[in-house]
């Protein structure tokens, strides 16, 4: 995977310039901030396994911590500042300006029921609201339901959902985060947004479709509220996130095996935005013929056998 991220903020930063969407794209990285020497320790730890893969980040003492962000408590003993990645403030409005750049190049939307999909002649056919559409090429790109459809072909794979959590808060007075910032040590991420200061919950191990469950933020709300400035809850419940997973924690991207114009792009887990356009990027590489931007046998649905 090393490869594969370490060109998804190049990809990201090309297509928000040609959409004209550069302002939804925040520089800054984020921080893991830790409460005690064992925090400290384990950020130590996450660091020096990250050091082959040439991430090294900058430990931060209170001072400067503060100097980043000065509402944190003093709770937040220190923290690791990841100084590279990109973060959003609207991820809802950075996709929406990749798809208006998509139709301004000539592409198209259209609505219907992908499970529709079923091959006609050299190529394959789907129902849409407006008809029944054909191509020679289509491409499985339903995250947490693409498995669904996978199976119908005959493709058995090792998927998995898990699930997340966020809730927005207003910020205390005029306070307020500049990046995303992990409580190392309680397990969940508060990062400023559009609608307000956003709380994440860690992964919820769950049946795509269970009922949700407020337990996760119910339980890190009162220790972010020990940490950030946050307020009263923006919203009456909530929102669920489904995040489609494969034991290797690699998506599946490439040809659907012994289906010809059949093609799979699905299994981000918890990097769909991230790796979005680099995963288009590769897998119209290999639909076209040219050079693959990296080796793409590691994303292979074969990997798991047939």
């Amino acid at each position: 995977m090393a490869p594969f991220l370490a060109a998804a903020s190049a990809e990201h930063l090309k297509l928000a310039h040609e959409a004209g969407a550069d302002a939804l794209l925040r520089r800054g990285g984020w921080i893991k901030a830790f409460r005690s020497a064992r925090g400290e320790d384990m950020a130590n730890r996450e660091a020096e396994e990250l050091k082959p893969y040439g991430i090294a980040p900058k430990f931060l003492d209170r001072a400067a911590l503060i100097a980043l962000e000065p509402n944190l408590s003093e709770k937040a003993i220190g923290g690791a500042h990841y100084a590279d990645p990109l973060s959003t403030p609207d991820p809802e409005a950075l996709a929406q300006s990749y798809a208006a750049l998509f139709v301004n190049r000539g592409g198209r939307f259209e609505t219907g029921d992908a499970l529709s999909l079923e091959p006609a002649g050299a190529g394959w056919m789907v129902t849409t609201e407006s008809g029944r559409l054909a191509a020679s090429d289509v491409v499985i790109a339903l995250g947490p339901w693409s498995n669904e459809l996978a199976r119908r072909f005959g493709l058995r794979l090792p998927f998995f959902v898990k699930r997340g959590y966020h809730m927005h808060y207003e910020a205390k007075g005029n306070a307020g985060l500049t990046r995303p910032v992990l409580d190392l040590e309680r397990g969940y991420l508060v990062t400023p947004m559009t609608r307000g200061l956003r709380l994440t919950t860690g992964a919820e191990f769950a049946r795509r479709d269970d009922p949700p469950s407020s337990a996760q933020l119910d339980r890190v709300e009162p220790f972010a509220r020990e940490l950030f400035p946050i307020g009263a809850r923006k919203e009456p419940k909530p929102w669920l996130g489904r995040r489609p997973c494969l034991p290797d924690m690699r998506p599946v991207i490439g040809p659907f095996p012994g289906k010809p114009g059949l093609w799979l792009d699905f299994g981000h887990h918890h990097l769909g935005l991230t790796l979005g356009p680099v995963s288009g990027r590769l897998l119209a590489q290999l639909m076209t013929g040219e050079a693959p931007l990296v080796d793409p046998a590691p994303f292979r649905a074969e990997r798991f056998g047939r």
